[in-house]
């Protein structure tokens, strides 16, 4: 296949605000909570809107071949890219790691980062425990309902970006937008939900047991140092490009590339791009951008 243009799949959790409806993406929803940027779940998957396969969901176009040799190492497509528009609190979480999740869940854990692409005053995130804790204390905190006292809140402005590996208890705060690039797993653990209902009347669920038996309980320091290299780890590669005219990006290192553009206009082949569009580059192709902006590019090693 060759190089695609996406729409994303767009989900309209209670906390979900409407910053990405300015930007033509679920014009149909009251709220815009995820865009699902890129997607091979067939429950929610991108679709395609360029070339000979456009509307049709990127899942049943993509072959083995066009991800790369990096399949080898996975039982499915490794990637999930999402934008987020937080308008009020997400819950407080945590994603179990690989091993756990296969030996207790019959599924693979997650593994993410958070750039940030914007962000209202005094809007962050809580990432992480801001001391070392045992397990008694954090069960102790979650029964008083102050868990948030135990956690870092990092203030954040765009540019940033948080690493989220299994076990780090985190959430976003209302007021900020950002992309996440994940392991394609939607396993997670909720700890604290601000005793909200969902849209039925009813609280959402916890799942509290699992989660003390996943959380790191070691105090969490991030690297906040701003670099192309965003994140490299097993679960996916991920920098930040800023152009100005051309950009010349291959798909030759094991695996297919995605990208968004976070800022800028032009033309990625012959087809127009503007911001918060996403494509996807086949393994072994190459594409050549013409304008300008700001681009994540996401692969898998």
């Amino acid at each position: 296949m060759e190089l695609v243009k996406l729409v994303p799949a767009v989900k309209d959790y209670i906390w979900g605000g409407t910053y990405f409806k300015k930007y033509n993406k679920g014009l149909l929803f009251e709220r815009v909570s995820e865009c699902w940027e890129l997607s091979m779940r067939e429950d929610a998957p991108s679709i395609i809107v360029s070339g000979r396969y456009l509307g049709k969901p990127l899942y049943e176009i993509v072959s083995k071949e066009d991800i790369g040799p990096v399949m080898d190492r996975f039982p499915y497509f490794p990637l999930l890219i999402k934008l987020i528009d937080a308008k009020d609190n997400l819950s407080v979480q945590v994603h179990p790691s690989d091993e756990y999740a296969l030996k207790n869940e019959n599924s693979f854990g997650k593994s993410e980062m958070w750039h940030i692409i914007s962000a209202d005053e005094d809007s962050g995130l809580y990432v992480g425990l801001n001391n070392d804790y045992t397990k008694e204390d954090i069960e102790k905190a979650l029964k008083e309902g102050n868990i948030l006292n135990y956690l870092n809140f990092y203030k954040v402005k765009p540019g940033e970006t948080y690493v989220i590996k299994p076990g780090t208890i985190h959430a976003i705060g209302k007021g900020v937008r950002l992309i996440e690039i994940q392991q394609n797993s939607n396993l997670t653990y909720r700890l604290y939900d601000y005793n909200r209902l969902d849209k039925n009347g009813h609280p959402r669920e916890l799942h509290i047991k699992k989660a003390l038996d996943v959380i790191d309980y070691h105090q969490y320091q991030p690297d906040l140092s701003q670099k192309e290299l965003l994140a490299d780890n097993k679960y996916f590669t991920v920098k930040r490009i800023e152009f100005d005219k051309e950009l010349t990006l291959q798909a030759n290192n094991q695996a297919f590339l995605s990208f968004t553009f976070l800022e800028g206009e032009g033309l990625v082949n012959e087809i127009n791009y503007k911001k918060y569009d996403t494509f996807f580059l086949p393994y072994k192709k190459e594409c050549h951008i013409k304008g300008r902006g700001v681009v994540i590019v996401s692969t898998v090693k």
